[in-house]
């Protein structure tokens, strides 16, 4: 990696070089603000589109440590961004359109034109839903296709809706629309859940929710007027193909990560998530990640705030031992040493 000429004062030319910046506002990027703040690392914090990340969208929140009565995902969104501020973090509501890590200081550049220089980024972009990519589903997303239950349910009132997916997601917002719809079905490409077993219990024994085993869904339907009619299943088990009418189709089948600006910059596995060590380094010296952008295994809030911590933690020591010992023996910061401690790898 080349470096470029940061003055001590903390400019590049006449362009001050923040310390570091979080890109993403879920529970990641937002734990990482506020620990970088409390390091007095004046973070700068950019939130994307998608404000708040996943846990925006999620109706109630039950299993976040310190809230036994529960909350909404926007309720716990809205305290984290406001003690992250409380510390010093600046909470900047723009997208990030590129990011230059060819040289250093990093270039940061967003959508409303801005550009901004620093020495360290934690990344916490997220992840977004996997679409079943059938024919109709694009078409009819708006119009009775939709992902978030908690942003739509309340348009199906009385009506009857589909959701499609096994997981603690798709068992999650077919609880929440059994507040409005008047019946809602579960397909499931398998004949049991992965959902947890709490959630489970409940789902089985609401008299709203039926299930539809070893089912997948080859297209949605619309009517004359642009609207969902219903969906072409077809039984994973003998073959055979049928409609099935519905009023809406609500998809949870899995995320994909939010890497488009990572694609060729950094070392990203088979999936796309971005491959770190246990201290949250990618393999650009000076660049960390928390949540689900390199998180494929466990993508809860509570372990995304962890994430966001470490990841916090690590950039302060990085930025540390960058003052003191530039990049000597970084070319890969996830087997980097002090100069007195390198090992060879």
């Amino acid at each position: 990696m080349a470096t470029g000429q940061a003055s001590t004062n903390g400019h590049v030319g006449h362009r001050p070089v923040e310390d570091v910046i979080v890109i993403g506002s879920g529970p990641a990027g937002f734990t990482a603000g506020l620990y970088t703040a409390r390091a007095n690392l004046n973070p700068l914090l950019i939130t994307g589109n998608d404000y708040g990340g996943q846990v925006s969208i999620t109706y109630e929140v039950e299993n976040y440590p310190g809230f036994p009565e529960s909350l909404s995902g926007p309720e716990l969104v809205e305290k984290m961004k406001l003690q992250a501020e409380k510390f010093g973090t600046r909470v900047e509501f723009d997208y990030v359109s590129e990011i230059d890590v060819e040289s250093h200081p990093f270039v940061v550049r967003t959508a409303n034109g801005k550009e901004y220089v620093t020495k360290s980024i934690i990344l916490a972009t997220g992840a977004r839903p996997r679409y079943l990519e059938i024919p109709g589903e694009q078409e009819y997303t708006g119009k009775g296709v939709s992902y978030c239950a908690t942003c739509d349910g309340f348009f199906f009132r009385g009506k009857d809706v589909i959701v499609v997916g096994g997981g603690d997601s798709a068992v999650e917002e077919a609880l929440f629309l059994t507040k409005f719809a008047s019946r809602v079905r579960v397909l499931h490409r398998r004949d049991q859940l992965r959902a947890s077993k709490i959630l489970q219990d409940r789902a089985f024994s609401n008299e709203k929710i039926e299930f539809v085993w070893n089912t997948v869904v080859n297209e949605v339907l619309g009517d004359a007027e642009g609207k969902v009619r219903g969906v072409v299943i077809q039984n994973t088990e003998t073959g055979v193909v049928s409609e099935l009418q519905t009023d809406g189709v609500f998809i949870f089948v899995g995320h994909l990560p939010n890497n488009q600006l990572l694609q060729e910059k950094f070392e990203l596995d088979e999936d796309g998530h971005l491959i770190v060590d246990t201290k949250m380094r990618t393999n650009v010296p000076g660049v960390f990640a928390a949540g689900e952008i390199m998180d494929k295994v466990f993508k809860q809030v509570a372990t995304s705030v962890g994430q966001g911590c470490a990841a916090a933690m690590q950039t302060e020591r990085w930025l540390a031992d960058f003052e003191a010992h530039g990049f000597e023996g970084m070319e890969d910061p996830r087997v980097f040493r002090l100069p007195q401690q390198r090992v060879t790898v």
